[in-house]
């Protein structure tokens, strides 16, 4: 049997790479990385989102990459009030939230934004 252990990376496929790199950035310290031939990526914790550009994507790919069909949770130790405080400073509107949801490992306080191409991306904590 195969036991998968964590995730590696995800692939975004997004409309503009450099205006998706500078949101990642800002708003959620993400760290660039440059690799193959000058393709991006953002770095974070011990995972990264590889971008492709859609209409670029490189092989092998999703059979249907879209701008703005991911929604996923991003887990901060930063506390969700000073997440809140953070977004609002760099005029990241808050679509929902902060609520309480169920992740992975229990219950987690979660905001929910969008990014440059209107994916949903859920930042939460983890409730002790």
């Amino acid at each position: 049997m195969v036991r998968i252990e964590g995730l590696d990376h995800l692939v975004l496929t997004v409309r503009d790479i450099g205006r998706t790199v500078e949101w990642y950035r800002t708003v959620l310290g993400m760290e660039v990385v440059e690799f193959g031939g000058n393709r991006k990526a953002l770095a974070f914790g011990r995972q990264k989102f590889n971008l492709h550009e859609a209409g670029k994507e490189f092989e092998p790919k999703a059979q249907t990459p879209l701008p703005g069909s991911e929604d996923f949770c991003l887990i901060t130790k930063t506390p969700i009030e000073e997440v809140v405080r953070h977004l609002e400073s760099v005029g990241v509107a808050i679509e929902e939230g902060p609520v309480e949801r169920t992740g992975a490992l229990g219950r987690i306080l979660s905001v929910y934004v969008r990014d440059p191409d209107a994916n949903l991306v859920e930042i939460a904590n983890y409730i002790a």
